[in-house]
């Protein structure tokens, strides 16, 4: 059973059917659902308290839903919150824009809501397997604090989300090897990649190259990625 803090989802639908389906639905898997319907209640939400995910419609009455994930990765004490973007916006530039402005996944409608719960179950999986993380991890002037889950580079705090510092983490435990784009799904996202859009991976990779400044991750055409830097864990 997860602890209650693992547990609070903020769901911010301007559908009020879809809103409350998913609610029910994920209420039924054992969360927390806090409902809102507009992005200035959801906003008024993350104001109050702290949550562990974010599920989060983009176009909405009275803006748009891309202003929580700019909001949430620009705060430092609420970066790390998942953040789920649920849109009939399926274009590719549309999908590229939700992973840019900070989500950790993007599904687009009509989806099935047994998929969001394994979506869903696995972010929270993510995050109980974080707390097992206690050592310290330095390349170069980058060091991870695995135990805090906070990134520093030359003693200055880098606001990483929980995707992006799980996958530094799983390149530098693989450092000097070539992993798989599949190797990288099924690590960090628990799943095959049947239900991931192909730019989850890519779009991260160069999310988390340009949030460390960084050239030490290279793309092996065909192969994946690799970190080239001598990682010291103590």
């Amino acid at each position: 059973m997860k602890n209650e803090s693992a547990q609070k989802i903020l769901l911010l639908e301007d559908d009020e059917s879809l809103n409350r389906g998913i609610s029910l639905t994920l209420r039924k898997a054992g969360y927390e659902v806090v409902s809102a319907f507009t992005l200035a209640k959801a906003q008024e939400y993350l104001a109050k308290g702290r949550y562990s995910l974010i599920i989060c419609d983009i176009t909405l009455p009275d803006g748009s839903g891309l202003e929580i994930g700019q909001k949430v990765r620009a705060a430092s004490e609420i970066s790390d919150t998942y953040i789920i973007y649920l849109t009939a916006l399926d274009s590719e530039i549309d999908i590229v824009n939700g992973y840019e402005s900070g989500a950790d996944d993007y599904m687009t409608k009509p989806f099935s809501l047994m998929v969001l719960v394994s979506k869903v179950n696995a972010l929270m999986r993510r995050i109980d397997n974080a707390k097992e993380y206690e050592s310290v991890m330095t390349c170069g002037e980058i060091e991870v604090n695995c135990r805090e889950m906070k990134v520093y580079k030359g003693g200055e705090e880098i606001a990483l989300s929980k995707k992006e510092l799980q996958l530094l983490v799983y390149l530098w435990e693989n450092a000097g090897r070539i992993v798989s784009k599949e190797n990288i799904l099924e690590h960090i996202w628990d799943v095959d990649g049947q239900f991931v859009d192909d730019n989850t991976v890519t779009v991260n990779i160069s999310r988390l190259k340009a949030k460390l400044g960084t050239d030490e991750i290279s793309n092996v055409r065909g192969l994946g990625y690799i970190w080239s830097g001598k990682v010291i864990r103590r």
